[in-house]
């Protein structure tokens, strides 16, 4: 009997167990009136694009709201001038992790949406923009959307990361995986000390299958298939690339000359050898004797079709290079000053020959001098 009782009170709780759990499985509130109106920036505003700057718009909306006072997150979307939304080109949540009714774009980011909706570089066109609210898996457009006109500079909305160069003309010939790799001067901006022969290249940003492909026209970088053609014998340059305003350089190097400053001239000639590389295999050297001491002071000038350019140290003034970090022998450009920026031979170099690379790589500018 005892165990009957028990029995049929525990079917008690889990009828009441069960019964509670129906009275608070309630279905859950949806509801939600959408953003109705944008607030800044204005309609048709034109906003000319410095995506090299840290300049930003301020986007901001009404609040949407629901009948239970729940959470709203917000998205804002951008589409084509005649687009209605459906597929929007480009979609962020606002700031705040998308709870705030706003949300700060850089001009940066703008030129990428600019470039998604068509708008190409150095020209003007317009997109629109309208907020989504959403709470739980109801997500409601807003019934209005403004828009924007947008002036994009010259440039590319995308730098690539790396940049090779590839082709019959340059030192890594046709076989893509030896595609020659070009220094990073900075974002969007590329650099490389190399050879050029009769031939055609192109840019890539990757030495395999699938990187995008970069030519030159009228000294304008293009994104695409086509080639440069090169002519006439072998000459050494050093090309620019500069993403940013999609713009190049390119400026023919003839030697570069080792600068003693005591004697105020060269002291002998480094030639290209390839690969970035300029090489003297031996140069006499004798330091200066002044009342003080012997002078051992040096840099490096480089020769180009158009004029001089000198290479040297980033300090100032400089000591031995005995026991010096890899740094300590680095090249920047430097003035013509006969004795700042300059670096100081091994002791061991007077009255000696050495041998002297200058080495123009993507991993750095710098040199290196043996005694022999």
């Amino acid at each position: 009997m005892k165990k009957i009782i028990k029995l049929a009170g525990i079917m008690l709780l889990v009828v009441f167990a069960a019964s509670s759990c129906k009275k608070e499985n309630r279905p859950l509130d949806l509801s939600l009136t959408p953003v109705g109106t944008l607030a800044t920036p204005n309609d048709n505003a034109d906003v000319k694009l410095d995506p090299t700057s840290s300049a930003n718009i301020l986007f901001k909306w009404d609040a949407a709201s629901t009948d239970d006072g729940g959470l709203i997150l917000y998205e804002i979307a951008f589409d084509k001038e005649g687009g209605d939304f459906s597929k929007p080109v480009y979609k962020a949540v606002s700031d705040g992790g998308g709870v705030k009714t706003e949300i700060t774009i850089t001009h940066k980011d703008l030129n990428k949406i600019a470039n998604a909706v068509g708008i190409a570089s150095s020209s003007t066109g317009k997109l629109k923009w309208t907020v989504i609210a959403s709470k739980g898996t109801n997500a409601l457009p807003s019934s209005a959307s403004r828009t924007l006109q947008l002036e994009r500079p010259a440039g590319f909305a995308e730098n690539p990361v790396d940049l090779y160069i590839t082709g019959s003309a340059t030192e890594g010939g046709t076989d893509l995986s030896k595609a020659v790799k070009l220094k990073k001067v900075e974002d969007g901006v590329f650099e490389i000390y190399t050879s050029l022969k009769a031939g055609d290249y192109y840019l890539t940003d990757k030495n395999a299958d699938g990187g995008k492909k970069y030519y030159i026209e009228n000294s304008v970088i293009k994104e695409g298939a086509n080639v440069v053609t090169v002519t006439g014998t072998a000459k050494t340059y050093r090309l620019n690339y500069d993403f940013t305003s999609a713009t190049t350089k390119s400026s023919e190097i003839q030697s570069i000359g080792l600068y003693m400053s005591a004697y105020n001239t060269e002291i002998g000639t480094l030639n290209y050898i390839g690969n970035g590389v300029f090489e003297a295999a031996s140069i006499p050297v004798e330091f200066y004797q002044f009342s003080w001491g012997r002078d051992e002071r040096y840099k490096f000038i480089i020769h180009t079709a158009t004029g001089l350019e000198y290479k040297g140290s980033t300090n100032a003034n400089n000591v031995s290079p005995a026991g010096q970090a890899a740094s300590y022998f680095y090249l920047v450009p430097v003035t013509n000053s006969q004795w700042d920026n300059t670096y100081k031979f091994d002791p061991s170099a007077d009255r000696k020959n050495v041998k002297v690379d200058v080495m123009l790589q993507p991993n750095a500018y710098t040199h290196k001098v043996t005694v022999l």
